[in-house]
């Protein structure tokens, strides 16, 4: 999250790697070094990360649907069958040296 906006997704092939999921945890991990030193990637932290992709899609919502021998009747639900399309997507990467969580590179000045 910025903030302001939330809709920020980095997959699991865009994170330093090689990393691993903690089932128990419930964290990422980057093996830095061959697994030397585990760094996790805790949720809430500040991360700096590059734009991979942009993703638009239009949300207008569409008109009722009626059939046309029966024009008195009810519109249809217009939630029903639809699915929730996020309108601006952004695809991120930390896969690049000084991205990822910023405490990971705050002693390297």
């Amino acid at each position: 999250s910025l903030g302001f906006f939330d809709d920020i997704l980095i997959p699991p092939s865009a994170l330093q790697q090689p990393a691993r999921f903690d089932e128990a945890e419930q964290v990422w991990i980057w093996e830095y070094e061959d697994g030397k030193h585990s760094l996790f990637m805790d949720p809430g932290e500040e991360v700096r990360f590059r734009v991979a992709a942009e993703t638009f899609t239009d949300t207008t919502p569409a008109g009722p649907e009626r059939s046309p021998a029966e024009p008195s009747a009810p519109p249809a639900d217009p939630a029903a069958g639809q699915q929730r399309h996020t309108p601006y997507l952004i695809t991120a990467t930390v896969n690049e040296p000084g991205l990822g969580l910023l405490s990971w590179w705050a002693n390297l000045s």
